[in-house]
């Protein structure tokens, strides 16, 4: 019994190890002009400080919904702020009326749908859930 414990114990923190390693991807409409951004464009693009993509077009971030793994792996590897300081971020601009959030637009489907219509917004989602519909211009490991 004490085996069997132990190896369901073991399979579990495999499987939350690898969940917690899942790439994040930063996705642009695929006729996006340009094929990367680094990691500084996509955080000032997410915190506000610029509202362009490289060449000027015109850049509309799109979170995920507060509480998805994807979201926080993104703050906290991008914006390099946990999910109570990107909120206080935000709250603090908002109140002295120098910015408005990016829109919450729910999970990975619902974020690449969007990013999929649209040739000015940009997202994240996890890896594995990029398909032909978007274009990777940037991963988080």
């Amino acid at each position: 019994m004490k085996k069997t414990l132990r190896l369901l114990a073991a399979i579990v923190a495999i499987g939350m190890t690898s969940f917690s390693w899942a790439e994040v991807a930063v996705i642009v409409h695929p006729s996006a002009a340009f094929d990367s951004l680094t990691e500084d464009d996509v955080s000032r693009i997410f915190l506000g400080k610029s509202k362009n993509f490289p060449g000027g077009a015109q850049a509309i971030p799109i979170n995920q919904n507060e509480g998805a793994a994807a979201r926080d792996k993104f703050n906290e590897g991008v914006c390099k702020k946990n999910s109570s300081q990107y909120k206080a971020y935000w709250s603090q601009l908002v109140f002295t009326g120098k910015g408005t959030p990016p829109k919450d637009a729910g999970d990975d489907a619902a974020v690449k749908t969007l990013i999929a219509a649209n040739p000015n917004m940009i997202g994240y989602v996890d890896a594995a859930a990029v398909d032909a519909s978007v274009k990777v211009v940037f991963k988080l490991p």
